[in-house]
């Protein structure tokens, strides 16, 4: 029987993430900026935003997972994911909800489920990976805007036992760094310019994003918030930003200077991802020669994550069924939309066990 056409949807606090699958395989990815801590109104904008996108929306079988419901707009967790799943109902036909190990429950079952429900897009790409890699033993790396995952697969599972964020800060699990909304006053407490260390402004003042623009390693469609200062994002305001960070102006640095001061700076969050990656392969005793899966839009860091002798995998590549050529567009937002395209993935999968 022919796979039913899905539209995964993975509702950030700050990004909505979308992906139609149809046929088994992705033909189509997005990506939406989505403040959702300023009201359900910013929801609406991205949905109407994915109608125009794909007019024929409502054709398709809805599959959603989250992590929106973290935000200050809710007075807590079961309260978001409760207003999210019925502002979904309300905009979507049936959405289902990824819900780990409780199958896929409706929007008016979204108030028993909460806590499976909250913060699971990490278990669903998890558990994508791991179903296509079923003889692989290994890492997820999904290092995204704001939060890193570091999650151990083994044979087909994903085998953490963590099923929330509070528990995944505590073992290393969940890292919040990412390489476009992290201020840069949570990469480091001294950063040396000129040879020289200084203390770091803990003042909103820059972000990863600058960091990653002046290396050029950020590609600028991922760039979709407004700056630190709401300044333009060319390089001159973006070596003003990171001066800032240590009481200087742009003007106190060559061009070199300040390339030099961005390095510094990827230094550091690859020296804390590097310490947290160690922790969540010493805790579930991962071996030597084992596979690093790389997703995100900050995939780029993870060849040098990688721990030697340890093979390299991208979502989009080796995880994702994508029609398309590797190195397209279609393959680029994959890779960061890959909550939204495991989500649609294991609910296909889900209707086809059911229909079999």
């Amino acid at each position: 029987m022919p796979e039913a056409s899905v539209i995964g949807w993975d509702i950030g606090g700050a990004h909505v993430k979308a992906a139609r699958l149809k046929g088994g395989r992705v033909v189509d990815a997005a990506q939406w900026p989505c403040a959702l801590w300023q009201g359900l109104d910013r929801l609406d904008a991205a949905l109407d935003a994915a109608r125009t996108r794909w007019p024929d929306l409502d054709a398709h079988a809805q599959a959603v997972t989250m992590t929106g419901e973290m935000v200050d707009l809710f007075e807590h967790r079961e309260q978001g994911v409760q207003r999210i799943a019925a502002h979904l109902h309300s905009a979507l036909p049936s959405p289902r909800f990824f819900a780990g190990d409780a199958d896929w429950p409706l929007a008016r079952d979204a108030a028993s489920r909460w806590e499976h429900i909250a913060s699971a897009n990490w278990l669903a790409t998890a558990r994508h990976a791991a179903q296509a890699l079923p003889a692989v033993e290994g890492v997820l790396v999904d290092i995204g805007s704001t939060t890193t995952d570091l999650i151990a697969l083994r044979r087909g599972h994903v085998v953490t036992e963590s099923r929330s964020d509070a528990h995944r800060l505590a073992t290393g699990e969940l890292v919040y760094h990412g390489v476009v909304r992290t201020p840069l006053c949570a990469l480091a407490r001294r950063i040396a310019w000129k040879g020289v260390p200084h203390n770091v402004m803990n003042e909103f003042f820059a972000t990863t994003a600058d960091v990653y623009r002046l290396t050029g390693e950020l590609d600028p469609a991922h760039d979709q918030h407004p700056s630190a200062d709401n300044a333009p994002k060319d390089v001159r305001h973006t070596r003003a930003r990171l001066a800032r960070m240590i009481g200087l102006d742009e003007r106190d640095g060559s061009a070199a200077q300040w390339d030099a001061f961005a390095r510094a700076w990827r230094d550091a969050q690859l020296a804390e991802l590097r310490e947290q990656l160690a922790r969540v392969i010493a805790r579930h005793d991962l071996a030597p020669g084992a596979t690093l899966v790389a997703a995100g839009c900050g995939a780029f860091l993870a060849s040098e994550l990688r721990p030697a002798g340890w093979a390299l995998a991208r979502y989009a590549d080796d995880i994702a069924s994508v029609a398309g050529p590797a190195g397209s567009e279609l393959h680029r937002w994959v890779q960061v939309g890959a909550p939204a395209v495991a989500v649609a993935s294991l609910y296909a999968r889900h209707l086809q066990e059911e229909t079999a």
